[in-house]
């Protein structure tokens, strides 16, 4: 953290000049963020899982049915 007081100033001015400006051009923060992006991320997270569960299954599939021959 600055601690030249004039810096921190500046910095503290320029951070809430360039808010204004994002939110002037863009909208509200509420009206920028989309509920479908986290619907996004979820429905990408359990196919993710799903696919990692087949894969353990068919694993475990394989080596049960396999285990037997190589005796």
């Amino acid at each position: 953290m600055a601690r030249d007081p004039d810096k921190q100033l500046l910095e503290s001015v320029e951070t809430r000049r360039a808010r204004l400006t994002s939110a002037f051009l863009h909208g509200d923060l509420a009206g920028r963020r989309n509920a479908s992006d986290n619907l996004k991320r979820l429905v990408g997270s359990i196919v993710l899982a799903a696919v990692a569960c087949a894969g353990c299954a068919g694993y475990s599939f394989v080596q049960a049915n396999l285990g037997g021959l190589g005796q």
